[in-house]
């Protein structure tokens, strides 16, 4: 469905906000974390949301300014003292005064002039910054705003702070991000209307103008109704994705799986350990998904040392018994090798061809792996979410197996659904994820939980300890070490 043309000053290049060169765009595309490839947009700027608000509101008499206090004074410029030359550590004073009593403006390195530009002797600008004291004396040290009594209007009295990043000021940002909430459509509200009335929100382009340009430092605060309202748009709007990504997902038909018992068989005499009564009920619940017409979509919980892995395996020959392939997505190429390591042995014995899949193999080696895929004779593939770019075709993919799913964007998970139009989703994850949350995450998929641990493995202890503690930590790692242990450090 193509996007509607109102929305289109939300989804225009950065380049077309003025004040945006080829180094800024790209400098904010880093910083928003755009897709590979792709360029951040005007809604990437409009949603990076404040973290505080700075209020210029107290403009009082330099007698009524205290300490630490964030003011903006109206002042009477008398006189500069620069430093003396070759002494550029001094800063560079300006004495000034109102009514009620004397302030300094003090900048260090203030080289070319523009400090007396800015502050004319004679004439009263409006000053806002932190007052600070230096020997008994009230002081601004770098002003955050110098004004002419007559642009007073352009001095943002309530002004929001924003998260940045080196080579980005907070200056620079909030003209762009005045720029784009300026071209903020009108919208058709999609909030039911007695939710809006009961919670007193804003429309959605007032509330982006109460958060970015406020008025009053409480309209832009996390629980004010304007930040809650939009906070209520994200959360229904990754509903919305889920439910389109589970509608292409799950409820297309799926394919009835048929198995002959021959090869899980073959796994079966090749682990060298027993399945836990938990990993065969997993591996059964799968098998009936799977020979189920409906298209499977499961997520299949346990701890680390669970054997989530190995009940993958079992699903993955099974599907291997009705002529499909499977693949075995990792968030990292580092797990994605991991995976590797473990199920190739296994597939070895039990005559099933696994190959590794990743970005940074040497193009022979990727071209042949890519033809055993195509052609049918590779039936596992282990890899990242490279398995999904439009290089890579398979034979007849039949199931996906996605590991800690969590790690995976949006993006990911669509090009899953693409890639094999009716193939099976077994999700693995470690983390312990509650129903509700499966239901409001995930999208109702149906759950398998490992809750023991196969026989012989070993109880992970697990230890907090403070900062303080880092040398104790240190001695205890040497120790096992020491003792032909193996670590990870993270």
């Amino acid at each position: 469905m193509s996007r509607p043309d109102s929305l289109s000053p939300l989804f225009r290049s950065l380049h077309s906000i003025k004040g945006v060169g080829d180094k800024l765009a790209a400098l904010l595309t880093r910083f928003f974390g755009a897709p590979e490839g792709q360029e951040a947009i005007a809604l990437d700027i409009l949603m990076h949301m404040p973290s505080g608000v700075v209020d210029r509101r107290r403009q009082v008499g330099i007698a009524e300014a205290y300490l630490n206090q964030i003011v903006t004074l109206k002042l009477h410029v008398d006189r500069h003292q620069p430093p003396p030359r070759g002494k550029e550590h001094i800063p560079h004073r300006v004495f000034a005064h109102d009514e009620t009593g004397e302030v300094q403006l003090v900048f260090f390195r203030a080289q070319g002039g523009w400090v007396e530009r800015a502050l004319p002797l004679g004439e009263e600008r409006f000053v806002s910054g932190t007052i600070g004291f230096f020997n008994g004396e009230k002081q601004i040290t770098h002003p955050d705003y110098i004004v002419e009594p007559d642009k007073f209007a352009t001095l943002p009295l309530v002004e929001p702070v924003y998260p940045l990043t080196q080579g980005l000021s907070s200056k620079a940002l909030a003209k762009l991000v005045r720029q784009v909430v300026d071209s903020v459509p009108e919208l058709p509200e999609w909030i039911d209307a007695g939710t809006m009335a009961q919670r007193q929100w804003p429309s959605f382009g007032v509330a982006m103008r109460m958060v970015h340009l406020p008025d009053a430092p409480g309209e832009a605060e996390l629980w004010a109704p304007a930040r809650q309202r939009l906070a209520y748009d994200e959360y229904f709007a990754g509903q919305l994705t889920l439910q389109l990504i589970r509608s292409t997902m799950v409820a297309d038909r799926g394919i009835a799986r048929v198995f002959t018992g021959e090869i899980t068989e073959r796994v079966t005499q090749a682990l060298p350990f027993a399945l836990t009564a938990g990993q065969i009920a997993a591996v059964e619940e799968i098998r009936a998904d799977l020979a189920s017409p409906d298209r499977m979509s499961r997520l299949l919980q346990g701890d680390v040392g669970a054997g989530k892995t190995v009940v993958a395996l079992m699903a993955m020959a099974a599907m291997a018994e009705s002529g499909a392939q499977s693949a075995l997505m990792a968030p990292t190429e580092l797990l994605a090798a991991q995976h590797y390591k473990t199920l190739k042995p296994l597939c070895d014995l039990a005559g099933i061809g696994c190959e590794l899949l990743t970005g940074k193999m040497p193009a022979a080696e990727r071209r042949a792996r890519l033809a055993g895929i195509a052609s049918g004779a590779t039936t596992i593939v282990v890899g990242t979410h490279a398995l999904f770019q439009s290089g890579v075709e398979f034979h007849n993919l039949g199931l996906t197996v996605v590991d800690e799913q969590h790690r995976f964007g949006v993006h990911q998970r669509l090009a899953l659904s693409d890639k094999g139009k009716h193939t099976d989703l077994l999700v693995m994850t470690a983390t312990p994820i509650p129903r509700t949350l499966v239901l409001t995450h995930f999208g109702d998929m149906d759950v398998s939980i490992l809750r023991e641990k196969p026989k012989g493995r070993q109880p992970i202890d697990t230890a907090v300890l403070s900062i303080e503690e880092y040398g104790r930590v240190v001695g205890r790692l040497q120790a096992r070490l020491s003792d032909g242990a193996q670590a990870f450090w993270v």
